[in-house]
């Protein structure tokens, strides 16, 4: 988990092992990497060191101009026009610290979108994970593909807010009528998704229902979606 500094704003402080996590090395290279200069750390009064978010950061972005792990470290680094570029810096890194993306299917989240379509009668349900540069589905039931680009992705948009997202209508959302998953196969017209919240509040991705056709959904089918959303945090949770 990454430990936050009230004082600092959008830029926590992390301790040797959470850096190491979030930049995917053992500690004791974290270690030899503060030692040699290449990780900007200090000493707390008690000797322990600490390392700024944005300096890990800063080691991923130049680790990934290198070529190293570059596919990987562009996920997490967030679009130079972010409006919130330290808290976006952020929510990528405990993405990463989750270990969610790119993982095995799981049943405990292929369950929940398979009960999201039952209980909203939607033909398509995702449960997605949104990176700097792409929606990556860790579930998804009658979606064909894996992942989207982020600037495709409905749930791009869930993630921007506390509460969830419904469209109606895409083709009458200026938002989303040009979107190629609009206007192209799967033809998408209806969304209902939820942000999925870690524990440190960090938006990750969405459970999320759609349809090819304009609808809206009744009371209780969007309380049983928001039941189902809160599962899967619970469970995203305890990673």
């Amino acid at each position: 988990m990454v430990s936050t500094c009230p004082d600092q704003g959008d830029d926590p402080i992390l301790t040797t092992r959470e850096a190491a996590k979030l930049l995917g090395i053992a500690v004791s290279t974290a270690q030899q990497w503060i030692e040699n200069g290449a990780l900007p750390a200090w000493k707390t009064p008690g000797g322990h060191r600490r390392v700024r978010l944005s300096d890990v950061s800063a080691l991923l972005r130049e680790r990934a101009g290198q070529g190293a792990h570059a596919g990987d470290a562009h996920d997490f680094l967030p679009d130079a026009a972010c409006a919130l570029p330290g808290r976006e810096h952020a929510r990528l890194l405990a993405l990463r610290a989750s270990g969610l993306l790119d993982s095995e299917p799981e049943a405990v989240f292929d369950r929940l979108t398979w009960l999201a379509t039952q209980v909203t009668g939607c033909p398509i349900a995702l449960l997605s994970l949104v990176t700097a540069r792409r929606q990556w589905l860790k579930s998804r039931v009658g979606f064909d593909i894996p992942q989207t680009a982020r600037e495709d992705a409905f749930c791009s948009h869930t993630i921007a807010q506390d509460t969830p997202l419904v469209v109606p209508d895409a083709l009458l959302d200026a938002r989303f009528r040009h979107n190629p998953l609009v206007t192209g196969e799967p033809h998408l017209r209806f969304y209902a998704g939820f942000p999925l919240v870690d524990a440190r509040g960090y938006r990750l991705g969405a459970l999320c229902v759609m349809d090819r056709e304009p609808r809206r959904l009744r009371e209780r089918e969007m309380r049983a979606l928001a039941e189902l959303a809160a599962i899967a945090t619970e469970e995203i949770r305890r990673r």
